[in-house]
């Protein structure tokens, strides 16, 4: 298969919780708004992947971070992998990305990081957009309104396709010149 039949996948995992991010807001000279930081430690994770190229993404949400949600968020990528083309799905190197994770899928493996090289990963700024666009300075009730706010955040993000073909392209990762 010829490298114009392969589409580079980033994946990577985040926490979204009730010990959330505060940043600053726009207020009017001379006022001090407040903001809530709640004290409960109830959280989501999502596992997300962007193809920079075509601008696909792929989600799931989950109460922990194992091998078999690994395995999940896997298919939902081979799934949105065409027939015919192969997807490399690079990865840091957490526990649950290693081993033979890729082994029963035809049509994706996946490419480990460096070691201590998440700068590398473009998912990350996917993440700090989420948290300072849509997740800041804000309050849940529990589990089900995080998993809800942060499935509308990623479906924000995940909306417009130049956003996240801007955001998650790197120049280093074309493979045909």
């Amino acid at each position: 298969m010829g490298l114009d039949r392969v589409d580079v996948w980033f994946q990577d995992e985040a926490r979204f919780g009730q010990q959330n991010t505060t940043t600053k807001i726009w207020a009017q000279k001379g006022s001090r708004p407040r903001v809530v930081r709640q004290q409960q430690f109830e959280s989501a994770h999502i596992y997300g992947a962007v193809c920079p190229a075509t601008g696909k993404t792929e989600a799931i949400i989950a109460p922990c971070l194992s091998k078999d949600v690994m395995r999940e968020h896997l298919q939902l990528i081979s799934n949105a992998t065409e027939v015919g083309r192969y997807a490399v799905v690079i990865v840091d190197r957490a526990s649950w990305h290693m081993g033979d994770i890729a082994s029963e899928f035809k049509n994706l493996s996946i490419m480990p990081l460096p070691p201590y090289s998440p700068e590398l990963n473009p998912v990350e700024q996917v993440w700090q957009w989420m948290r300072q666009r849509e997740l800041s300075n804000r309050t849940f009730s529990g589990y089900e309104d995080i998993v809800e706010q942060v499935s509308r955040a990623w479906n924000s993000f995940r909306l417009e396709v130049e956003r996240v073909k801007s955001l998650c392209s790197r120049e280093w990762i074309n493979l045909i010149t």
